[in-house]
């Protein structure tokens, strides 16, 4: 969900908060109400922030098989959504490129 920059973080459960210019943004598990449903994609590994390239590796291989993506960030990893709907295709797609892809996380809400 996307709030006003002086947004109040919401309560409840949430994975990630960003605050921006332009608003405060809330990725949280979704609920069976939400219709913009996004499937969480989560390095296994954490990695240091001196590491080169790591959420490229990630993100390109999705942005060319033509679909959209979300991206957060913590000091240790990077959350990468893709809408639902195409879970499947982003982790063939990181496979086809040489990325171990487990599990694919639960769903959320992003915006």
């Amino acid at each position: 969900m996307a709030l006003a920059p002086d947004g109040v973080v919401p309560d409840g459960e949430w994975l990630a908060l960003v605050r921006g210019p332009e608003g405060l943004t809330v990725v949280r598990p979704a609920t069976p109400d939400d219709a913009d449903r996004w499937a969480a994609l989560f390095e296994a590994t954490p990695h240091g922030l001196d590491v080169p390239g790591m959420l490229a590796a990630v993100v390109g291989p999705i942005a060319a098989a033509g679909i959209p993506v979300f991206v957060t960030s913590t000091h240790d990893a990077d959350l990468v959504l893709v809408p639902a709907g195409r879970r499947a295709d982003a982790a063939d797609a990181l496979r086809s490129s040489g990325i171990a892809v487990d599990a694919v996380g639960p769903e959320h809400a992003a915006g």
